[in-house]
């Protein structure tokens, strides 16, 4: 037995019923059968759920709307993200409702509270709460987390370990031993994930990394970060976003340092941006739209009473995209 807070899902299991019969029972006990009710509060009572539906939400129907937060929606990968929510809302028959947390775990708790009156399901997208707290949003609402997975609760990432291998294998190949991760948000579950994944990378191929951050990811952000490394800068830097990553490369120019000439960068989402800078930026593409579709057809599934079948996030591929910001290591030498 763990101490995490039960859910709906694990009252659903226990006793045979989907997570929306659970959720009736609790906030509409008068569509639930005397027999499916006692079933459902013995199961509760085992568990140690206890429900914390809000008034209103008892008092109403559905609403047929759904809602998906976001970290910052001026991050381009929100746009794609956000549009594939959309297209799946529409196709669902659904409203969606958009709020933006601009970075602040604050704001991101204050919008939940207010959709959980509003909405039928939530999409979560690059949460910086703590699990507990994304536990008792999914315990009230059907729920869906996206880029972070957490034991519990429906969950969609992108593979960052194997794009970050592959992006590896790239800058080891052209010689580079030694390679900087430039950080993202300090509370970026995906941040400490790509980390995690470029210290095993270099440790097993005998490399070594650093690390620099935590950043907002931000193009004013990367501009700071060069303004850190441009006295030494590594030969190899991968960053946490490409928004950080073509901030740096600005930056690093404005200094007269090339790339990739005297430094190979790598970023993060394949942006349109991405394309249009010179040189243009080498990156791991992550599958914004696609996440936003299959996170909102997973949250519709949830609301129609569909119990998920592992505790697992659901892994979605990511593809290196090269181009022509990395390039062969410099040899060891000062650039100022």
């Amino acid at each position: 037995m763990t101490n995490d807070i039960p859910t709906i899902y694990d009252v659903a299991r226990l006793c045979g019923v989907s997570a929306s019969t659970v959720s009736r029972t609790f906030a509409r006990p008068d569509k639930v059968s005397a027999a499916t009710s006692a079933k459902v509060r013995a199961a509760a009572e085992e568990v140690g759920y206890t429900a914390r539906f809000p008034a209103a939400v008892q008092r109403r129907a559905a609403t047929k709307l759904l809602a998906i937060t976001v970290a910052d929606f001026s991050n381009p990968f929100y746009n794609q993200l956000v549009w594939g929510a959309q297209i799946a809302s529409g196709h669902a028959g659904y409203e969606l409702i958009l709020a933006d947390f601009h970075e602040s775990s604050a704001r991101e708790k204050a919008e939940h509270e207010r959709l959980l009156d509003v909405a039928d399901g939530i999409v979560i997208g690059s949460s910086r709460l703590s699990d507990p707290a994304l536990r008792k949003i999914a315990a009230k609402k059907p729920t869906v987390v996206v880029s972070r997975e957490v034991r519990g609760v429906a969950s969609l990432v992108p593979d960052n370990a194997s794009g970050i291998r592959a992006a590896m294998s790239l800058l080891h190949g052209l010689g580079h031993t030694a390679v900087t991760y430039v950080a993202g948000p300090e509370a970026s579950w995906a941040d400490a994930a790509r980390y995690r994944a470029v210290c095993d990378a270099s440790a097993a191929a005998g490399h070594s990394a650093q690390r620099i951050g935590p950043f907002l990811p931000t193009f004013e952000d990367g501009l700071g970060a060069a303004r850190q490394l441009v006295d030494r800068p590594p030969t190899a830097i991968i960053a946490h976003n490409d928004m950080l990553a073509i901030g740096l490369m600005h930056g690093l120019q404005a200094a007269g340092i090339r790339i990739p000439e005297d430094v190979s960068i790598v970023g993060i989402d394949d942006v349109l941006a991405s394309r249009l800078v010179t040189p243009k930026l080498t990156t791991i593409a992550l599958p914004a739209l696609q996440l936003g579709l299959q996170a909102v057809r997973n949250v519709v599934a949830l609301v129609r009473g569909a119990v998920p079948k592992s505790d697992s996030a659901l892994v979605m591929p990511v593809q290196l995209k090269v181009r022509e910001s990395t390039g062969p290591a410099r040899k060891a030498q000062s650039l100022r």
